[in-house]
């Protein structure tokens, strides 16, 4: 992978810089270089750097396929959590689905309540259980285990949690419950000591995707769990993926193999809109039916699911999911609304103070204060670690214990690093850019000094800048409506499998402006300035001579384009008073080396 030299001349100081890392040409003996016009030879270069390298491989990805068998019981524990909760469903036993306080979560607790209750002889049999985000915190909590015995239940399931929790499983054993946790996140040292421990992520599992969000494998055991009981399961598996699709793309989790299709089919399902609470909450968001995408989801269905767990209780995101009419639906998206706006304002206030707790030359920023709340603590450290571009910890000061939460670069390892100081740390868990912890606030000292001294050392002689990874380089004039919709192929994208990012050079402003209520964003016309706007496309359409893009964020550039710049951007489709133009978005632009140009 190449990288594009950085230049500083007149750009505006307060816009950060990037590497442009620019991913390999196909190779000339790549099977995919005889696919011919059944495959853009942009996009055909794309799915090769994205491990697509195999024409079936590519066919299965573009058509929604899978090339190996997607049985659930392929995941380690399966027939053993399965076994026990048929024998539960059958002797009338309570079950109760424990789970987490964020939209993965909440869409894995709200999906398995739905197909258990389906299957069970009375509803009132099967209970959601959500923490309480400040006084139980992420993951198993032993009282919480112990009020559900108390109240009569026989097996509880977890979901989205419960990995890195053995010494709640041990306690569960210990009090007469059955433990069958699901979770996706990283392994820790020990399996928990529970019945069942459903995971792709274990060794043993012969499952082929391993990056399953909890909602995803809460659908799993549901579809294992119908073909255990087909006689009750009076239920159509559909009605489960516009959960599976919320929670896949809140969480992040990458979406290319099973989580791609799961989020493809949920999105056909969100599309028909077929609960009272999505239809609620789309219309708070401003969005469309028939127009739903993963981008939708990321942006204004999970943030606001999330804002309940965050500010207020999960329950209140669960109520809207499982809401069955009109009124009580409207009620809760507006509650979730709200709750969104304050966590909004919420995160900016406490970014602001962040700012002034943190050193950013630090190898890790290290925030703590009493005054930061523990929902809203991980979206501090991720603008932090964006801004910043180092791994980055939050942590909320409590009277004995502090709670942090960690965002971290692709060349730190959160997680691990939080292995390496678990002596220090009442419970830690998560994945290699995101994690959590409680820590007592003795050992906070201790704690900050060994993490610093790991990433100094990881970290050393690394060159902190964030990068732009771009797809492929082209001339603009190639930029026309079959390009477009070959790139529309791609859907839906997010995490993992972006929508492509590509890179023009030699492109002439050919008109610009600032728009937005501050001026903070720059909307030009662009042509390519090495032909005048001239080119060809080989799929039969008129190119674009002069195409219209908006930088987001990037209005200081208005006073300061040189003649002709460099764009890394996304092309996308402007909708407009009932009409639809080609439009560049543009992340990034710089001056054009004139070296590099021949005009």
């Amino acid at each position: 992978m190449s990288v594009l030299p950085l230049t500083s001349m007149n750009r505006p100081e307060s816009l950060r810089e990037y590497h442009w890392r620019i991913a390999p040409e196909m190779p000339a003996d790549s099977p995919l270089q005889s696919a011919g016009d059944a495959v853009h030879p942009v996009l055909a270069r794309i799915l090769h750097n994205r491990g697509l390298a195999q024409p079936a491989q590519v066919q299965a990805f573009l058509s929604h396929h899978y090339l190996l068998s997607r049985d659930p019981y392929q995941l380690a524990d399966m027939a053993r959590a399965v076994d026990r909760l048929v024998r539960a469903v059958r002797e009338g036993e309570t079950i109760a689905v424990y789970g987490d306080f964020d939209a993965d979560g909440v869409t894995a607790t709200v999906l398995l309540t739905e197909a258990l209750r389906a299957m069970s002889d009375e509803r009132r049999l099967v209970i959601p259980y959500i923490p309480d985000r400040v006084d139980e915190g992420y993951g198993l909590n032993m009282d919480a285990l112990t009020k559900l015995r108390e109240k009569g239940v026989d097996v509880v399931i977890s979901v989205d949690c419960g990995i890195r929790s053995p010494i709640e499983a041990a306690h569960a054993r210990a009090i007469g419950l059955d433990m069958i946790i699901t979770d996706h996140h990283s392994l820790g040292p020990e399996l928990p000591p529970a019945l069942a421990v459903i995971n792709p992520k274990r060794d043993d599992s012969t499952y082929p995707e391993r990056m399953l969000a909890g909602v995803g494998i809460a659908f799993k055991l549901a579809q294992a769990l119908r073909l255990a009981l087909p006689g009750r399961a009076n239920w159509d598996e559909s009605n489960l993926l516009d959960l599976v699709s919320i929670g896949t793309v809140a969480d992040l989790a990458p979406l290319m193999g099973e989580n791609r299709k799961l989020v493809a089919e949920g999105l056909a399902v969100l599309n028909e809109v077929r609960r009272p609470g999505i239809a609620a909450l789309m219309a708070v968001s401003g969005l469309q039916p028939r127009q739903m995408t993963a981008e939708s989801i990321g942006f204004a269905l999970g943030p606001r699911i999330n804002a309940a767990g965050r500010l207020a209780h999960a329950y209140d995101a669960a109520r809207l999911l499982i809401a069955g009419n009109n009124q009580t639906a409207q009620e809760q998206a507006r509650l979730l609304d709200e709750l969104n706006r304050k966590r909004q304002s919420l995160t900016r206030q406490l970014s602001a103070r962040a700012e002034q707790l943190i050193d950013p030359t630090a190898p890790i920023i290290i925030a703590a204060d009493a005054a930061f709340k523990s929902g809203i603590v991980g979206l501090v450290a991720s603008r932090l670690a964006e801004k910043h571009y180092r791994p980055t910890i939050v942590m909320e000061s409590g009277e004995h214990e502090s709670r942090g939460s960690c965002r971290s670069i692709p060349e730190f390892h959160i997680t691990d690093a939080l292995d390496q100081v678990a002596d220090l740390l009442v419970r830690h868990g998560g994945h290699a850019q995101a994690a959590g912890f409680t820590i007592r606030n003795e050992d906070v000292p201790a704690f900050v000094e060994r993490l610093t001294a790991i990433a100094a050392e990881q970290l050393a002689g690394a060159e902190l800048l964030p990068a732009l990874d771009i797809d492929a380089e082209l001339p603009l004039s190639q930029v026309d409506w079959a390009l477009q919709e070959t790139m529309a192929r791609l859907e839906p994208t997010g995490y993992g499998n972006s929508a492509p990012l590509l890179v023009s050079r030699g492109v002439q402003v050919m008109g610009h402006r600032v728009v937005g209520s501050d001026g903070g964003h720059l909307q030009m016309h662009l042509a390519d300035g090495r032909a005048n706007g001239a080119g060809s496309s080989r799929y039969g359409r008129s190119p674009v001579t002069t195409v219209a893009a908006i930088a987001f964020r990037q209005g200081a550039w208005a006073g300061n384009l040189p003649p002709l710049i460099d764009v890394a951007y996304r092309v996308g489709v402007n909708q407009w008073q009932g009409a639809s133009n080609l439009q560049l978005v543009i992340e990034d632009m710089r001056p054009t080396e004139r070296e590099s140009i021949q005009l």
